[in-house]
């Protein structure tokens, strides 16, 4: 079965490239398997270049939600994303339609696709470093990406 892990964010704003450091983490020390580990600043429909012809995707992204703690760390799956299913222009999508629009174009996705999200203060720092609260999450969250790896 091959695997993919990519991590989702904005290396150069601060907080909001924490999934850099969860597939760097990552690679240093790779869990048993076929898995491909990547990173990238892509979003919308670009994410189903990233992950076609796998059997499974896990994406490893920041998070902003009305309550959540910083550094708070969920698993999600894109059933959970159905209520932020429109977007404010047309030529962008989130990512249930991304899957959606692939599946009805017949593009081989990931029969199980599984979100490690992070939640961040903030997504607008101009910086290439993580806060402290939110780098003590990393290594929580590279655990259960190993976890969800193993099932």
């Amino acid at each position: 079965m091959k695997k993919v892990v990519l991590g989702i964010g904005n290396s150069i704003l601060g907080d909001d490239g924490v999934a850099f450091h969860v597939i760097e983490s990552l690679q240093s020390d790779p869990p048993p398997g076929d898995v491909t580990f990547t990173a990238s600043d892509v979003s919308g429909l670009a994410i189903l270049d990233l992950i076609t012809e796998y059997d499974e995707a896990i994406i490893v992204d920041a998070i902003q939600t009305v309550d959540g703690t910083p550094g708070d760390i969920y698993r999600l799956e894109l059933e959970d994303f159905r209520v932020t299913k429109h977007t404010i222009s047309p030529h962008d999508v989130d990512l249930p339609t991304a899957m959606e629009l692939g599946r009805i174009l017949k593009i081989k996705l990931p029969s199980k696709v599984s979100i490690v999200a992070i939640e961040i203060p903030d997504a607008n720092e101009f910086c290439t470093t993580l806060s402290d609260r939110i780098a003590a999450a990393v290594p929580a969250a590279v655990q259960m990406t190993r976890d969800i790896l193993a099932e």
